[in-house]
């Protein structure tokens, strides 16, 4: 081999060797280079945040969030706190700190922290956003509204007190600016007896609440003796999936009187003929069925000749329009549910031409019924809130639903407390309609349709509880009933979390119970 190829090999072999030593040292400068830069850039992080009463004057003591260890920090503020302009106190490591690329100062920068506000913290260096979520809840969570009447007590189901409301619409709403209304007691048993006590109020023009269409009256619902709040709630929720004309609407709300905290109310339209509640012809009728006592002194009324041999005490309350004694539209709904009754009571019930299918409205009657006795409403036996409405040529039509206060098991002196059984089956307009064959078959087959809905009604109830969370720990702070008899209850339990499962085990059982009946 020659001499002077094996010198051209070596050298070919040192240069080779010589740019492997070259690339070995700019690889390891230049790693050192990285890690040194690495090691000077501070990550970004937002480790505290608080809010401090000598910064906002509205707080009534400093707040500090809680941090889930992982983006969110969250807290509940005082409700008199103006929530739209905060000024935060927070402490960070890395660089910047922005909301919506505004630059943050602790201790300086205001924000509206009516909806999750989210804080960005850089790196040192500004690079890699890192994204915080500061979640803050206005008192409980609920709207908040806020009733003025000077000090004057309302103290009266007659007589209305005048005064200012207003409401802080929380997330879900919008706001009531302060506006003038009347405010006055309702309910028999709920108002006589308890110390949380319902209310109607009343604006000079209609007025649109929580999101519900404009109306001038509305009703604050104190469920006191329901502790789990919810039985109108979802009563309601099942007249919404019905086929019935109209089923009023309800929203959870804190309510202060005269700056006083007075609990967790439902807010609900009242039963009204009106085109944004039961929307009838000028010539449609509301009525009611209840009882003689409960009548006030501007209530017209009328007893069916059939009906009255076996409930005396019942009255035919004509709700709308207002009418006289006497009048020809009072003896006009009078004499045409005589003539139903005696048709329904008659021999010949059954024919589906001439007899009770030609007065009455089917689908209606069925749904209403079905809620009802899944329900187990104690006073829809045949006893109060019992509401149809009658359009002259037309079929009698059963709704609005009313009144679930005492349902579900609330009720202690009743058979309606149990799970099993039928109840508003022995209501005896429904009692006649279960002897005709055809009526039966048709709320067998309608029951499907809110048994197989079962889960969404109670996936709702747990909806509900976890929107309650805070709410119902204040109302009962206020309201010391949990652990403790309060009239009728058949049972009750230490917590609310207790009161909920309840419910939901009773109305599965019910409803288990219903399915066995009816297939």
């Amino acid at each position: 081999m020659n001499k002077c190829f094996l010198k051209k090999k070596r050298k070919e072999s040192e240069t080779i060797k010589m740019k492997k030593i070259l690339f070995l040292i700019s690889l390891l400068l230049f790693s050192c280079s990285e890690e040194s830069e690495l090691l000077l850039t501070t990550p970004g992080e937002l480790t505290t945040f608080a809010f401090k009463k000598s910064i906002n004057q509205n707080l009534t003591s400093d707040l500090v969030l809680n941090f889930d260890g992982v983006d969110t920090f969250t807290g509940s503020l005082n409700y008199r706190t103006a929530i739209e302009n905060l000024v935060a106190t927070f402490e960070t490591v890395g660089g910047t700190v922005t909301v919506q690329n505004v630059p943050q100062i602790s201790g300086e920068t205001e924000n509206d922290f009516n909806q999750v506000v989210t804080y960005t913290v850089f790196n040192s260096d500004g690079t890699n956003p890192r994204n915080y979520y500061i979640d803050i809840t206005y008192f409980t969570g609920l709207p908040v509204i806020s009733i003025q009447t000077n000090g004057v007590p309302i103290d009266s189901k007659e007589n209305y007190v005048v005064g200012t409301v207003s409401i802080q619409g929380a997330r879900e709403f919008e706001n009531l600016e302060e506006q003038a209304m009347s405010i006055r007691g309702r309910g028999n048993s709920t108002w006589f007896g308890p110390p949380k006590k319902p209310y109607q109020l009343k604006f000079s023009d209609k007025t649109a609440i929580l999101g519900m269409p404009k109306d001038k009256r509305w009703v604050f619902l104190a469920e006191y003796s329901d502790k789990s709040l919810l039985r109108n709630k979802i009563s309601l929720e099942l007249g919404a999936m019905s086929v019935l004309e109209y089923t009023p609407k309800g929203e959870f709300s804190e309510v202060f009187i005269n700056d006083e905290y007075n609990g967790t109310y439902l807010v609900v339209q009242k039963v009204e003929v009106k085109s944004n509640r039961l929307d009838l012809p000028d010539n449609g009728y509301l009525v009611e069925i209840d009882q003689y006592y409960r009548l006030g002194a501007d209530d017209v009324f009328f007893q069916p000749t059939i009906f009255t041999q076996n409930y005396s005490e019942n009255v035919f309350a004509v709700k709308a329009p207002a009418l006289d004694f006497g009048s020809p539209e009072l003896t006009l709904i009078e004499e045409h549910i005589n003539v139903f009754e005696a048709v329904l009571f008659g021999d010949d019930f059954k024919n589906p031409t001439t007899g009770y299918r030609a007065y009455i409205d089917l689908p209606s009657f069925v749904d209403w019924y079905l809620i009802q006795e899944i329900a187990k409403s104690v006073d829809a036996k045949w006893y109060s809130s019992i509401y149809f409405n009658y359009v002259p040529g037309e079929k009698i039509k059963m709704g609005p639903l009313w009144d679930f206060d005492l349902s579900y098991g609330n009720v202690d002196y009743a058979d309606s407390r149990y799970s099993e059984g039928f109840w508003i089956k022995d209501n005896p307009w429904y009692a006649r309609l279960f002897q005709d064959p055809y009526f039966e078959n048709l709320v067998k087959e309608r029951f499907l349709y809110f048994y197989n809905n079962t889960d969404l009604l109670l996936s709702n109830l747990d909806s509900h509880e976890n929107y309650l969370d805070l709410a119902q720990e204040k109302n009962y702070q206020k309201w010391q009933t949990l652990g403790t008899y309060v009239w009728p209850n058949p049972i009750f339990f230490d917590t609310h979390a207790e009161e909920v499962t309840h419910l939901k085990s009773w109305i599965s059982n019910r409803m288990s119970w219903l399915y066995g009946q009816f297939n």
